[in-house]
């Protein structure tokens, strides 16, 4: 019994009884970065003197600042700043404190009491002045608290009064930037206690534009300058003070207060002001005007350039005002010429009457006292014809530019100033010459050019410049011209033009096609001396190769369309030159109705037709074609197949018939080739073979994925206008690609490592399209993209092979994303000119030097030329140059269109027969895989020091052919020994 206790005894006390055990909570790493104020703090302890706390402000300067530890920053500056006896350390402090204030997320309210407090407590003037700014700096970030703005307008009136002009400017420019007109300010003048008016903002400033210091009459009609770009409205009754300091003595301040009477005249155009020592009133506007054309024969060339530019902007003034700057004297209608009654009414006052004896001795007289009664200052006359003759440069550029602006809105002055813009011509500087047939060319709706200004005009095309050339052709595609003489002089000075500068030969046949355009019936009498044709005997047949030839055919052709009788003035074989050319220059040759050339007529009428076809039905056609593709998902895979391929050559053929639409139904049909081929690519029986049994098809497949890749990029950057959900589709369909690729590499390599890094690098290509193209998203249902971000928590955590199936799944499951009909979509072209790639005598040049390939082509609708078009070079034997032009060898004669000229640097080793070069245009591009959102990397706002960014991981970069290859033969000779 006891044995049996003692059993129970110990099997109680020896129970094990197992206590679930309760992890430890794991410790958490938070990592914090050291504090910028506690460095700060120490190194400005560790400054013995003035000088090193000045370096290590200095250090601390070009560092960012979190928006967290601003405010401690702040507090170990103020500390410092109390402590530091020296002024430029209290200045950099001072200045710190601005920078700091801009900090993004950082409010600097809680820091304008500190600086108010520095601010008066300070005896520097110089950081007075900065605190002001740093004041300014703080207002400025706190546009909502009128409180705050209230204070500093009254620090800023307080200091109004100081001796340095530094801090008066800054005083005036804080009042420029907050004050308001409608508040009124307290500004005391004689101590804090006592009230000597109640004046608002315009009121104060406007006191200090008669301040001895020219800088500060300055600041002060900038402040009020600011006060009127802030949208408030400037008082009339500065006008005054205004139009004195245009004769101040210092060219600063004569030149902001021309800007100040422009706005004056602007804000109050009609309003009446009295003409000095007289009875005479003018309208605001007329008298500003007068007043800034004296300001063209200033003594500084930049107010003079200021004045000169200003003028072009005065519209409203009136007509006999505006006609007076181009005649140097004054003219009568701005005199103001004494009644006879008045006149009558002085000789009797007088006491002298006519006695009869002396002819006419009381007619009136013409000489009248100009100072007095002039309602123009005599200064003012002439004011274009002194800008114009003017010694700078810039002042005749700026007055030519301010003659365009005026003559386009007056057709009676743009006549008037005609004479003035063709002297231009003769300039010595080419900018000037370049501009002044630019104006003229914006003016010639209004006017129609004489022989003899024709004449002036036309002697330009001997200048040696391509650009001054080219744009007298444009002049003159767009010139009127009075007679038959000018047609015939102009047609001979262009074809001197083209014998002795053959590369301008398009430019000059263009110009010949508007002038025939323009001017049919001037033409007309011109036909039989033109073509050499005889009513009674057979004349020789002109070469059809010479470029002359071919320009008199252009000329005559384009007026024969609006000139029914001028075709019975030809001879047969203009009518068979007429056919070849209707072929090979279709472009500069028009459709012409023959009577009696069937064939003729025929080839005609099919480029009438197919041009007579409306731009609504061709958007309807392609709105269709896109929406009959939205039923290929209820088809077999050949009727698929089929209904792509018919659309898309339905696309191709509409883009030519349709230029308006080309860049869209290109667009179109690119996209939809990507879905051809990876249609293709998706075909049941490569994916239910086994791979060694259709490696063919594998090869086939991954080409396809290749090209598909290229098309996207293409589709991307050579379009241009895409909206945001075209580039999503564009981005998904580069998203299949991809995913094909993948898969295919699974079934074709073998090895672990390589299919995780590509899964790894599929999956962030997926959370980046995600992350762009967020908004886009829900337009994207039952797509290949939807399902692959509804799996993509399970897609990251599971193997790779898993991965590979359910992409091979989604794949092959996933519809086609509808392409949204883009509004206006442009395909970015190239065209070259020079070389033609027609020539048969080959560039010879000796081995191991170069040879010079001028290069002309014209560029169509691309973003950002300089740095996107590059020439590339392939040699016969499969080398290949790329060459990067310089950003002046780019013009833009018009918008969305550039032209390229330069000159590409070939050299080789020595060859035995001469051979072929292709030549051709790069459209260069830039992607990134793992793209960075440029609005959420932002730059510290207070720091002036910026380090560049590293370029992102998996950026892929590439060039796109968007020109037709040109071949020029070269042959490299070997060295004379």
């Amino acid at each position: 019994m006891a044995a049996h206790l003692k059993k129970r005894v110990y099997e109680e006390f020896s129970k094990v009884v197992q206590i679930p055990h309760e992890e430890a909570p794991a410790k958490k790493l938070r990592l914090s970065k050291p504090s910028k104020s506690a460095a700060l703090h120490i190194d400005l302890c560790k400054a013995s003197n003035s000088t090193d706390a000045l370096q290590y402000l200095l250090q601390f300067a070009r560092k960012p600042v979190e928006a967290e530890s601003v405010e401690g920053v702040v507090r170990i500056l103020l500390e410092h700043y109390y402590k530091e006896t020296d002024n430029s350390v209290r200045l950099k402090i001072a200045s710190l404190l601005g920078l700091l204030s801009k900090t993004q997320g950082f409010s600097p309210d809680c820091i304008v009491d500190d600086a108010i407090n520095t601010l008066n407590n300070e005896k520097s003037h110089q950081v007075i002045a900065q605190l002001m700014d740093t004041l300014l700096v703080i207002g400025s970030q706190l546009p909502e608290n009128p409180t705050v703005r209230q204070r500093l307008i009254e620090m800023s009136c307080k200091h109004l009064s100081d001796t340095y002009f530094g801090v008066r400017n800054k005083c005036l420019e804080v009042l420029g930037c907050l004050g308001t007109v409608d508040t009124p300010l307290t500004k005391d003048n004689q101590g804090l206690g006592t009230l000597t008016g109640v004046r608002d903002v315009q009121s104060v400033i406007s006191d200090y534009f008669g301040d001895q210091d020219p800088r500060v009459r300055t600041a002060a009609i900038k402040a009020m300058l600011q006060v009127h770009e802030r949208g408030m409205t400037i008082h009339q009754i500065i006008y005054d003070q205004a139009c004195r300091l245009l004769s101040d003595d210092y060219e600063q301040v004569r030149s902001a207060a021309v800007q100040m009477v422009w706005v004056l005249s602007q804000l109050y155009p009609e309003s009446i002001v009295p003409i000095p020592s007289s009875n005479e009133e003018i309208r605001l506007v007329d008298d500003s005007f007068g007043k800034i054309s004296h300001m063209v024969s200033d003594g500084s060339w930049m107010v003079r350039v200021q004045a000169a530019k200003t003028l072009g902007s005065m519209l409203q003034v009136s007509p006999h005002f505006l006609e007076q700057t181009l005649d140097k004297k004054l003219m009568s209608d701005l005199r103001r010429k004494r009644t006879a009654h008045e006149r009558a009414k002085e000789l009797y006052a007088s006491g002298e009457f006519s006695s009869g004896r002396k002819w006419a001795d009381d007619a009136p007289k013409e000489k009248v006292d100009t100072n007095a009664v002039n309602l123009i200052a005599s200064g003012a006359c002439g004011a274009f014809v002194h800008g114009l003759e003017d010694e700078m440069f810039e002042v005749r550029i700026a007055a030519v530019e301010a003659l365009s602006l005026l003559a386009r809105s007056s057709p009676s002055f743009a006549e008037k100033c005609l004479d003035f813009l063709v002297d231009m011509f003769n300039d010595e500087i080419e900018e000037v010459r370049l501009q002044s047939i630019h104006v003229l060319r914006e003016i010639s709706t209004h006017i129609t050019l004489r022989e003899d200004q024709l004449d002036t005009v036309l002697a330009v095309l001997e200048d040696s410049s391509r650009d001054i050339r080219e744009a007298l052709h444009e002049l003159l595609c767009y010139t009127n011209v009075s007679t038959k003489e000018c047609i015939q002089l102009a047609l001979l000075e262009l074809l001197k033009n083209l014998n002795k500068y053959p590369t301008d030969r398009n430019s000059v046949w263009k110009c010949l096609r508007f002038l025939g355009v323009r001017h049919p019936t001037l033409v007309l009498p011109l036909v039989p001396e033109l073509l050499s044709t005889h009513p009674y005997f057979d004349t020789p047949e002109p070469d059809m190769d010479d470029p002359a030839y071919i320009a008199v055919l252009v000329l005559v052709f384009n007026a024969a369309k609006s000139c029914p009788t001028m075709p019975a003035l030809f001879s047969d074989h203009t009518f068979r030159h007429y056919a070849y050319l209707r072929d090979s220059l279709s472009h500069l040759v028009p459709p012409l109705r023959l009577q009696g050339r069937k064939q003729m007529f025929g080839l005609d009428s099919v480029g009438s037709a197919a041009g007579s076809g409306s731009v609504e039905s061709a958007q309807l056609f392609l709105q269709q074609s896109l929406n009959r593709i939205s039923t290929i998902q209820n088809l077999e895979a050949p009727g698929a197949q089929d209904l792509l391929n018919f659309t898309i050559r339905d696309l191709q053929r509409l883009g030519e018939l349709q230029t308006e639409l080309a860049g869209a139904a290109d667009f179109c049909a690119t996209y939809l080739r990507c879905q051809l081929l990876l249609m293709k690519a998706l075909q049941e029986k490569l994916w239910n073979m086994a791979v060694p049994l259709c490696l063919k098809q594998n090869a086939t497949a991954t080409a396809a994925a290749r090209q598909i890749l290229e098309e996207t990029y293409k589709l991307e950057f050579v379009y241009s206008g895409l909206e945001n959900r075209q580039v999503a589709a564009v981005h998904h369909i580069r998203l299949q690609a991809k995913a094909l690729q993948l898969i295919l590499t699974a079934r074709t390599r073998r090895g672990l490592e390589p299919l995780i890094s590509s899964c790894e690098k599929f999956l962030q290509e997926v959370e980046s399209f995600q992350r762009l193209f967020l908004s886009e998203l829900p337009h994207l249902q039952d797509t290949f993209v939807e399902k692959l971000v509804e799996l993509l928590p399970r897609l990251s955590s599971c193997k790779p092979v898993e991965l590979v199936k359910t992409l091979q799944t989604t794949l092959r499951q996933s519809r086609l994303l509808q392409l949204q009909l883009p509004e206006q979509v442009h395909r970015a072209t190239a065209t070259i000119i020079e070389p033609t790639g027609e020539s048969d005598n080959p560039l010879r040049f000796t081995s191991g030097l170069v040879v010079a390939l001028d290069i002309d082509a014209t560029l169509e609708h691309v973003q950002d030329p300089q740095n996107t078009v590059k020439v590339q070079v392939l040699y016969p034997d499969g080398q290949s140059h790329v060459i990067q032009p310089k950003p002046g060898d780019f013009r833009k004669p018009g918008p969305d269109r550039h032209r390229l000229i330069t000159q590409v640097y070939l050299s080789h080793t020595a060859w035995t027969d001469p051979c072929q070069i292709e030549v051709r245009l790069l459209l260069a591009y830039s992607a990134s895989s793992s793209p960075l959102s440029s609005s959420s990397s932002s730059k510290p706002g207070w720091s002036d020091s910026t380090d560049s960014l590293p370029p992102p991981d998996g950026a892929i970069e590439g060039t796109i052919p968007f020109s037709k290859p040109v071949k020029v033969y070269i042959m490299p000779k070997p060295a004379r020994r």
